[in-house]
C-alpha cells in the first residue's frame, strides 16, 4: 500500500515537472496575421552629439605591455583591463603546458601592446620557463 502512494506521488510530481518545463517553452506570441512577435527589444537610437563610432571606440580596450612579466602576474594585469580570452603558448616551441603560472616569464604577446581591441579579442601570451636557457 505504502509503495503505491509512493509510486503515484513520484509519478504526479514528474508530471508536474514535465508541465512545468514543457509550459516555460511555450510559443512565442503570435500576431493575428499568424506571424511570430519578437520579444527582443527595439533598437535605441543613439543620444544626441553620438555617431555609432564613437560608442564603438568606446567599447575598446587598450592591451597592456606584459613583456617580461611573471606569466601569473601578466595574466592577472590582462583580466584587470577586462580581457580574459587568453591563449599560453609555450615559447621554446615544444609544447609545454604552463602548468604553474609562477614559473614562466612572458617573452611575448599577441596583439601587441598598445593595440586598441574588442573585450572578446584572443589574446595570445607567449612564455618560456625561468630555468629555460
Amino acid at each position: 500500500m505504502r509503495t503505491d502512494l509512493i509510486r503515484h506521488t513520484t509519478g504526479w510530481a514528474s508530471g508536474l515537472a514535465l508541465l512545468t518545463l514543457v509550459a516555460g517553452c511555450g510559443a512565442s506570441p503570435t500576431t493575428p496575421g499568424g506571424q511570430t512577435e519578437s520579444s527582443a527589444p527595439a533598437p535605441s537610437s543613439s543620444a544626441p552629439g553620438t555617431s555609432a563610432s564613437a560608442s564603438a571606440s568606446a567599447e575598446l580596450i587598450t592591451v597592456p605591455d606584459v613583456s617580461g612579466m611573471n606569466h601569473q602576474e601578466a595574466q592577472d594585469t590582462m583580466q584587470a583591463a577586462g580581457l580574459y580570452h587568453l591563449r599560453e603558448v609555450d615559447g621554446k616551441g615544444l609544447g609545454r603546458m604552463l602548468v604553474v603560472d609562477s614559473n614562466w616569464v612572458q617573452t611575448g604577446q599577441e596583439p601587441p601592446a598598445g593595440t586598441k581591441v574588442p573585450a572578446d579579442t584572443t589574446i595570445t601570451l607567449t612564455a618560456i620557463k625561468y630555468t629555460d636557457s
